[in-house]
């Protein structure tokens, strides 16, 4: 039973710790985002093909 809990307290540590980095990154991707939106919507205005 020791074994057990022990996994369990292992795989809730991993998961928040993988929670956290994507949370502490995320303004990061929604960056990139915005970023990629503004570069697709300039390439439209100057009638360039976007894709």
């Amino acid at each position: 039973m020791g074994n057990l809990l022990y996994a369990f307290a292992v795989i809730l540590l991993t998961l928040w710790a993988i929670g956290f980095i994507f949370y502490a990154i995320g303004w990061v991707i929604h960056l990139l985002l915005i970023v990629a939106v503004i570069a697709i919507a300039y390439r439209i205005v100057k009638g360039r093909k976007c894709l």
